[in-house]
């Protein structure tokens, strides 16, 4: 078989610019991401093509969607996340506890202790694929679960909560940030993400910007929010870059791993949904934030619906934070204690 051939990165834009332009015309939640990814995947399946990403273009992507959350953060909202602290631990505890759900599956089809561990940790994919390295771990295995649980959540979450859970209450808007405030806080959220990356920590296009943003919003007071198509730009270039992760190959291996990992992961967001219900009940905060904030996906994605939704992002970010905080500084300690267990090499 020939090498496959791979186009110049900007028929990947395109690709991913008609994808999300047709999706945002059906009406489909979150369009630009959705759409993007999809279309990038179609191409990459059903032909010759073997799409390549735009370079930087998930980074830049994360530039943009770190300053759109940080700009939802207010003094007054910062207060009312900072008094349900307990339920945000919480929360994220019960997200990072149900995957134990998606590693019984695994280790029922015979998958080793460490695959079926880093595989299910909703994690972000470059760090349990790291972690997975040091525990001797299918890394390819690693990889493609990670992925596909990205990719579940990522077209299954936001359609269920529009179609299903309908739209939360219209905010309201104080109109688009000034250029001059959008040029010092884009330029130091660089700094801070060149900053984070050095330190060899999580998501650094994400949290540099996020952190700048948050904090001079917090504490200048800013009111406003990204110029119009800001967001759409940034979830483009997300979508077309996490659509470069997936081919013909992909989703031909393994198929009993695959359909494992995706039971697995269908039945974490269930148990999510279900614990959102009961805080809900308790506490009588938003459901569709309290949900949205604890499904097993990414940082930006899980916001960027809460935004699109008009949800309460500060709160949806806080619980995926918190949730990655955990799988990151627990999840290497636990699956050694357990690893020692009698049977772990059997």
């Amino acid at each position: 078989m020939p090498e496959a051939r791979s186009p110049a990165w900007w028929v990947t834009a395109v690709t991913g610019l008609v994808g999300g332009w047709l999706a945002s015309q059906v009406g489909w939640p979150l369009p630009w991401m959705t759409g993007a990814l999809l279309a990038v995947i179609l191409v990459r399946c059903a032909t010759p093509w073997q799409l390549r990403e735009i370079p930087n273009g998930r980074r830049c992507g994360q530039w943009i969607i770190g300053i759109g959350i940080g700009l939802h953060f207010t003094p007054i909202i910062l207060e009312q996340v900072a008094e349900h602290w307990p339920l945000i631990v919480g929360g994220a505890l019960v997200t990072s506890v149900s995957s134990l759900v998606s590693v019984w599956l695994l280790l029922r089809t015979g998958e080793d202790r460490a695959t079926a561990f880093f595989s299910s940790m909703p994690g972000g994919s470059g760090e349990m694929v790291n972690l997975g390295a040091r525990n001797g771990a299918n890394l390819g295995r690693v990889a493609a679960g990670q992925s596909l649980r990205v990719l579940l959540v990522v077209l299954l979450v936001p359609a269920v909560f529009k179609y299903l859970l309908g739209e939360g209450a219209v905010p309201q808007h104080n109109g688009e940030l000034g250029w001059a405030w959008l040029a010092l806080i884009g330029g130091l959220g660089v700094v801070a993400a060149l900053v984070w990356q050095k330190l060899d920590q999580p998501n650094p296009w994400l949290f540099g910007p996020l952190l700048v943003t948050a904090t001079l919003s917090i504490g200048m007071g800013l009111q406003g929010s990204l110029p119009a198509g800001g967001s759409q730009i940034g979830q483009w270039l997300i979508g077309s870059g996490l659509g470069c992760h997936f081919n013909r190959a992909f989703f031909r291996r393994a198929p009993s791993f695959l359909g494992r990992t995706l039971a697995g992961t269908l039945l974490t967001m269930l148990i999510a949904g279900v614990a959102a219900w009961l805080l809900s009940l308790a506490t009588a905060l938003d459901l569709r934030s309290l949900t949205l904030g604890m499904m097993p996906g990414g940082i930006a994605e899980m916001s960027l619906t809460a935004e699109t939704l008009q949800l309460s992002v500060p709160l949806v970010t806080a619980l995926q934070v918190m949730r990655l905080l955990f799988v990151l500084f627990l999840a290497e300690p636990l699956f050694r204690r357990w690893n020692r267990q009698p049977g772990a090499h059997s």
